[in-house]
């Protein structure tokens, strides 16, 4: 579910209006540059702040479909503080970060971000990921995965096969439907399938109730972007 490598101002299932983009940095040059990058791809920068609160601020019950975010702010917030406060506007997170600030990105992540983007990216990747945002997906890139590979301090949902197949092709964007006539099972077979992923998840403290969820813990797992070798066959 990786970005598209090529955008336009409006994003599927946002009908022709622009994408409303707000950024949130405490370094003006940065903010400057990607208001100036969004512009002249179509989006409409709806507000820029130096930080989370300031942003809230100024909202003015303004609708945003994303908030370009930086992870270290300088003013004491917390990375979950910033994520989750953005997220009570009603606004997607992607983050914007120096790549190599892994448990800060996995921090992200864990309080809900959409994605990260390293500020070391072509601009137009940065749009491309904002578009993929906007849209309502997850960016499901290196940098999310090379931050889930760094820490392994929680316990694997002992999935079955046929379980991680479900996953695997549900997780990447298929319907359900379509992921069970491509497995050759029933559609309440799949059900019963993800209905039984979900209580697995339950049980080792990793909940995972929606979509996105799912798509996180397949990426713990290793799940995604390939299927584990070994499985119980089911």
């Amino acid at each position: 579910m990786a970005a598209d490598t090529t955008t336009s101002g409006t994003a599927t299932g946002l009908a022709t209006r622009p994408v409303r983009v707000a950024i949130v940095d405490d370094h003006e040059s940065v903010r400057l540059g990607i208001q100036a990058a969004c512009q002249n791809e179509g989006f409409e920068v709806v507000l820029t702040a130096a930080s989370v609160p300031d942003y809230v601020d100024r909202l003015d019950h303004r609708e945003v479909d994303v908030v370009v975010l930086d992870l270290s702010l300088g003013d004491g917030t917390s990375v979950t503080e910033n994520v989750k406060n953005v997220q009570g506007t009603g606004s997607a997170v992607l983050v914007h970060s120096i790549a190599d600030r892994v448990a800060s990105v996995r921090e992200a992540l864990a309080a809900g971000a959409a994605g990260v983007i390293p500020k070391s990216s072509a601009t137009k990747t940065v749009m491309a990921a904002v578009a993929t945002v906007a849209r309502g997906d997850v960016l499901n890139n290196l940098e999310w995965a090379s931050a889930i590979d760094a820490d392994r301090d929680f316990a694997k949902a002992q999935l079955g096969r046929r379980e991680r197949e479900i996953l695997h092709l549900y997780a990447s964007g298929l319907p359900l439907k379509l992921a069970a006539q491509q497995l050759g099972i029933g559609y309440s077979t799949a059900r019963e399938y993800l209905d039984r992923i979900r209580v697995k998840y339950v049980e080792v403290g990793r909940p995972a109730p929606t979509k996105v969820d799912l798509l996180r813990r397949a990426v713990e797992d290793g799940i995604l972007p390939g299927l584990d070798a070994d499985g119980d066959g089911r």
